[in-house]
């Protein structure tokens, strides 16, 4: 097996879950939660039902050197949880900013995971950001409470186009400044 090191991409211990570098091997996971309606109603970007391909591709551009964004995967698996429990993700902006973006597998719904990863990643600033931001559907309060739980500040309303929903989405965006 061919193991690949992300490079830049440090591993965030905490005590329930590492966030760590996406690897090949979390492919079935991924593709299992991502498949799940309830997680792709909630994102921008997956879509329902998931096409051939698409979870491959975006293992492989998380994993690439040269990549745009950071993705770890929440893992529990060294304190008993699942090896994938969600996926959150740091998007280089302009102007040393950030966008973090995140989902939970069904099962860690409601047990403040979300919430942790978020945090972490905040506290952790990998990127040495001055700023990330983050948008929420304004139909998933429980999201923009984690936001705010973290320490975001609310900017204002805006839309994005939502693949599964295959409707643009009010949203509320979110930053923190550093």
């Amino acid at each position: 097996m061919d193991c690949k090191e992300i490079v830049n991409q440090p591993v965030i211990e905490k005590d329930r879950f590492m966030l760590r570098p996406i690897r090949e091997s979390d492919l079935g996971l991924i593709k299992l939660y991502a498949s799940d309606k309830r997680v792709a109603l909630m994102t921008s970007s997956i879509p329902h039902p998931l096409p051939p391909g698409m979870i491959e591709a975006f293992v492989s551009r998380a994993m690439r050197e040269n990549r745009e964004e950071d993705i770890w995967v929440m893992d529990g698996l060294q304190v008993g949880g699942s090896e994938v429990m969600g996926v959150i993700g740091l998007e280089r902006l302009e102007r040393n900013q950030s966008e973090i973006s995140y989902w939970v597998a069904p099962a860690y719904y409601n047990t403040g995971l979300a919430s942790d990863a978020v945090q972490s990643l905040v506290e952790a600033n990998p990127m040495k950001n001055a700023a990330m931001f983050a948008s929420v559907f304004q139909d998933n309060p429980v999201s923009a409470r984690v936001l705010t739980h973290c320490g975001f500040e609310y900017l204002g309303d805006a839309e994005v186009f939502c693949i599964a929903r295959n409707a643009a989405v009010a949203t509320w965006t979110y930053s923190m400044k550093f």
